[in-house]
């Protein structure tokens, strides 16, 4: 049991430590613009995590950059730019609205639409049907379908 618990420690050690979690700043105002920015921009080695959540070493490298940046006084936009002209608009978690980014923050709503449309015209299509109380469908014993329109 003490080797289960030893081999658990040694396994969630790393883990917990990979990630600086420190304070970058003693002003409570740059500390909390780190931390939204290292929110906002993705781990471009993870892809899919941000460079808050992200143990690896590119991210460690974005961090500390990040920090060199707001250590000499530059905007979060100024930053976001710096990112954006070095990796390109991928690097931001929500891309800004341009002519190339257009197509991405309008689909879903384009696709919400194609969707209601088709589903407007299959329920109009369907309450266009007749409804026929007596004829059932019905197979004989060949399996065929027989359409049966009076009963006994």
């Amino acid at each position: 049991m003490r080797t289960i618990a030893v081999a658990v420690l040694v396994l969630v050690a790393p883990c917990a430590l990979a990630i600086d979690a420190g304070r970058a700043f003693d002003d409570p105002e740059l500390q909390s613009r780190y931390e939204e920015i290292i929110s906002e921009v993705r781990c471009l080695q993870c892809q899919n995590e941000s460079l808050k959540d992200s143990n690896a070493f590119l991210a460690t490298d974005l961090r500390r950059e990040i920090r060199r940046l707001l250590g000499e006084g530059k905007s979060n936009a100024e930053i976001y730019d710096f990112l954006v002209q070095r990796y390109g608009e991928f690097a931001l978690y929500r891309p800004r609205l341009s002519g190339k980014t257009l197509l991405l923050w309008f689909a879903p709503l384009l696709l919400l639409g194609a969707g209601a449309v088709v589903a407007v015209r299959v329920v109009r299509g369907r309450m266009a049907m007749p409804l026929d109380a007596d004829a059932e469908d019905e197979t004989d014993d060949d399996g065929r379908q027989v359409q049966v329109t009076d009963r006994p």
